[in-house]
C-alpha cells in the first residue's frame, strides 16, 4: 500500500505540472498538444512498473490506422508510450471522474457504439484526424476482454479509412496496421488463470481497485507487437481490412503468451518498411 500512495502522489504531481501545458497546446492548436501525452504515459508507465517489451516497428507512413486488440485501461498507457497517438473511444469514458478529463485533454475521439446513425459522423471525425497527421488507435474489439481471447474485430468504424480517401486530394491509401499487447507477467510472476483478472480489466471488474491493484503491484510487463502495415485503397473492403488485422492480432498475442515474460518471443515481427497496397471489390 505504501508503494501504491507513493506512486499515486507521483502520478498527481506529474499531471498537476503537465495538465496546464497541455491546456494552453490545446487552445493554440500547437504541436506540442501531441507530445504532452506522450511525456506523462512515459512518466507513468516507469511509476507503475510497466516493463514493455516491443517487436516490429510502428510505421511512419501516414495517414495511419491502428487496430488493437483490447486488454485493459492500462493499454492506453503503454500505446500511448510508444509514440504520439490519437485514441478512439466510447462516450461514457468522456463522463467518468478524472480519467473522462485526462481522456479528453489527449484528444481522445468519444464515439457512441450504441447509436448505430452516429457511425457516419465518428467515421468522419476518425478520417478528419487522420487526415490532420495524426496516428488513430482503434480497439477494433469493441470492448475489452481477459486478454487471451481475441474478440472479433468490428468493421463499421473502420469506414473512416473510405472517408479519409474521399475527403483528401492527397492521399491515394491509407495504411493500416495492427497492433498486439500480451500482458505476461504481474508482481514477477507470470500471469496465469489465476493472475489473469489482476491485469485484465474487462466484464464487471471494478476500474478503482484495479488501477490500485496495477500501482501497488509495482511489475507488470506487456509485449507490444507490430503487425504488417498494409496501405488499402478506396475500393478495399472494410470487412476485408478487419479480418486480415483480426487474424494478425491473434497469431502475435499467442506466440506472446506462449513465449511468457522471460523467454525470447518467437512472434517473428510482421512490420514491413513499405506497406503493401491491396485493393479488393467494395461488398455492401
Amino acid at each position: 500500500m505504501i508503494r501504491f500512495v507513493l506512486a499515486l502522489l507521483c502520478v498527481a504531481v506529474l499531471t498537476l505540472l503537465l495538465a496546464p501545458f497541455q491546456l494552453i497546446a490545446l487552445a493554440f492548436g500547437l504541436r506540442l498538444q501531441r507530445r504532452i501525452p506522450l511525456l506523462f504515459h512515459r512518466a507513468f508507465c516507469a511509476l507503475a512498473g510497466v516493463r514493455i517489451r516491443e517487436i516490429g516497428t510502428r510505421t511512419a507512413t501516414t495517414p495511419a490506422l491502428i487496430l488493437a486488440n483490447h486488454v485493459s485501461w492500462l493499454d492506453i498507457c503503454i500505446i500511448g508510450a510508444l509514440g504520439p497517438v490519437a485514441f478512439v473511444a466510447k462516450s461514457e469514458v468522456a463522463t467518468w471522474p478524472v480519467f473522462g478529463w485526462l481522456a479528453r485533454l489527449q484528444r481522445t475521439i468519444f464515439i457512441n457504439r450504441k447509436a448505430r446513425h452516429q457511425t457516419g459522423a465518428a467515421t468522419r471525425e476518425i478520417g478528419d484526424r487522420m487526415l490532420g497527421g495524426d496516428a488513430v488507435v482503434l480497439f477494433a474489439e469493441g470492448t475489452s476482454s481477459d486478454g487471451v481471447r481475441i474478440l472479433p474485430f468490428r468493421s463499421a468504424l473502420i469506414g473512416a479509412v473510405h472517408h479519409a480517401l474521399g475527403e483528401s486530394a492527397h492521399h491515394k491509401v491509407i495504411t493500416v496496421q495492427p497492433l498486439s499487447l500480451a500482458y505476461v507477467g504481474f508482481g514477477g510472476l507470470p500471469v496465469g488463470r489465476a493472475l489473469r483478472e489482476n491485469v485484465a480489466w474487462y466484464g464487471d471488474i471494478d476500474l478503482v481497485p484495479h488501477f490500485i491493484g496495477i500501482l501497488a503491484a509495482g511489475a507488470t510487463d506487456v509485449v507490444v507487437t507490430w503487425g504488417e502495415a498494409i496501405a488499402y485503397d478506396v475500393s478495399a473492403d472494410r470487412k476485408q481490412i478487419a479480418r486480415h488485422a483480426e487474424q494478425a492480432v491473434r497469431r502475435m498475442t499467442i506466440a506472446a503468451l506462449r513465449a511468457g515474460p522471460s523467454k525470447p518471443t518467437t512472434a517473428v515481427p510482421e512490420a514491413s518498411e513499405s506497406p503493401a497496397t491491396v485493393s479488393a471489390p467494395v461488398i455492401a
